[in-house]
């Protein structure tokens, strides 16, 4: 089938920047683009008009956004057209600069490199969701380490039919497996697509400095090697690291400009880094080396037509209320209080660990970062929960041979009795 006009061009000016991103494309991502014309354009072409009977809302008498007192009147600090019209497909323009600002803040190594201005998703699981459109064709390979969300089952196999194609996560000595990475990105085909998730849910793992110079130096060789790879960095976790020696900024900072054969993708959001888990509020970004701005605003394009044929658009309140708080002058020594308490949580965590012997029950695999840790268990996991839920009133969450223990939930006081009342169940099992 002929791929609509507008498809096409946006193509042509991807493959006259550089063709390997438009390979790495599916054929959904060679296909989608965001309608300008059509009843978005007669819309804009009206906008300031005194008279436009083209929006698809309603307003009220004086021009603003109708509402309903009942529910405006729960919205404080947040003017109403910043909160109940449709925000664009794109994402509201001023959060768009906001977070590639904060993006640069939080990565140095970015200053002065060409990216895509984000595009605005419903939180992560919308934003892996989106480049499993863009990219994953049925049966594409997503290389990932074996202890991965489960989630990306649902938004990557199950929906675009694409297969989850593991490597040990980590090896014998408790190090990231890096040459099970090498392996994968080796194996047969040019077309290969990579999702890293680093502070890594399940484990709560980040790659050491060494570590994740050798990460970046796989996919690099990969690349030279002729491999055309498009590296999603699943960013959720992102700023979470509670010890000296761990990756602290983004792998994207590196691949962003690594080679005209990688293209990188930022997946990240307010989400998890400023705990607000339901606004849904992501963002996914594009670099690759020797990128334009007409590449990336092609690629934006296609994102914004997925997101408008998906959701259509973002909450505009979420996004409001976030933009605010980026601004608020209290934001960043906020930001510190939180994590003190997570670093405290997990500083407990370990020192639970160390002074107790559970090592006839469950050993911890390595952890350092973000909201979980793991523990592999001698007996059956399944029936280990299932007591700590009868007998213990403690949940966790069992995965094969392993319980995924979220420490972010878990009042600090608590941590001691939660290892013990596990210890107690595993004799029990």
């Amino acid at each position: 089938m002929a791929l609509n006009p507008q498809a096409e061009e946006l193509n042509n000016a991807i493959q006259q920047v550089n063709p390997v991103v438009l390979n790495l494309l599916s054929e959904k991502g060679k296909a989608i683009f965001f309608p300008k014309k059509g009843i978005l354009a007669q819309t804009a072409d009206a906008k300031g008009k005194k008279i436009n009977a083209t929006i698809g809302a309603a307003l009220e008498e004086d021009g603003s956004p109708m509402r309903l007192a009942c529910i405006a009147g729960q919205i404080k600090g947040i003017e109403p057209k910043d909160a109940f019209p449709y925000a664009p497909s794109f994402g509201k323009p001023e959060l768009r600069k906001k977070w590639q600002e904060m993006i640069i803040q939080k990565n140095p190594n970015l200053a002065g490199k060409k990216m895509s201005l984000p595009v605005v998703t419903c939180a992560l699981t919308h934003g892996i969701s989106m480049c499993g459109y863009m990219f994953a064709d049925p049966g594409d390979n997503i290389i990932s380490p074996d202890l991965y969300w489960g989630n990306y089952r649902l938004t990557l196999q199950s929906a675009y039919g694409a297969k989850i194609d593991t490597f040990k996560t980590f090896t014998d000595e408790n190090a990231f497996n890096v040459d099970g990475l090498k392996e994968k990105l080796a194996e047969d085909g040019a077309k290969k697509i990579l999702l890293l998730n680093f502070p890594n849910n399940p484990t709560g793992y980040t790659p050491t400095e060494k570590e994740a110079e050798e990460i970046i130096s796989a996919i690099r060789d990969a690349a030279d090697s002729g491999k055309e790879i498009v590296v999603l960095c699943d960013d959720a976790y992102f700023g979470l690291v509670y010890q000296d020696g761990i990756r602290k900024t983004s792998l994207f900072e590196e691949l962003s400009d690594l080679s005209e054969n990688i293209l990188a993708v930022k997946i990240d959001g307010a989400t998890k880094e400023d705990y607000v888990w339901g606004f849904r509020v992501g963002f996914i970004t594009f670099a690759v080396k020797n990128g334009t701005d007409g590449l990336y605003e092609a690629l934006a394009a296609k994102v914004a037509g997925a997101i408008r044929g998906n959701i259509s658009n973002d909450s505009h309140l979420s996004q409001s209320i976030v933009l605010n708080g980026f601004s608020d002058p209290d934001y960043l020594k906020q930001k510190e209080e939180k994590f003190a308490i997570m670093q405290g949580r997990y500083d407990l965590v370990k020192k639970t660990l160390e002074d107790n012997d559970y090592s006839s029950e469950f050993e911890a695999l390595p952890y350092n970062s973000g909201y979980f840790m793991c523990i592999r268990l001698k007996k059956d996991a399944e029936k280990v929960r299932q007591i700590l839920l009868e007998k213990y009133s403690t949940g966790v969450i069992a995965l094969d041979d392993l319980l995924r223990i979220a420490f972010s939930a878990v009042k600090t006081e608590d941590i001691p009795e939660l290892f013990e009342n596990i210890y107690k169940a595993c004799q029990e099992a």
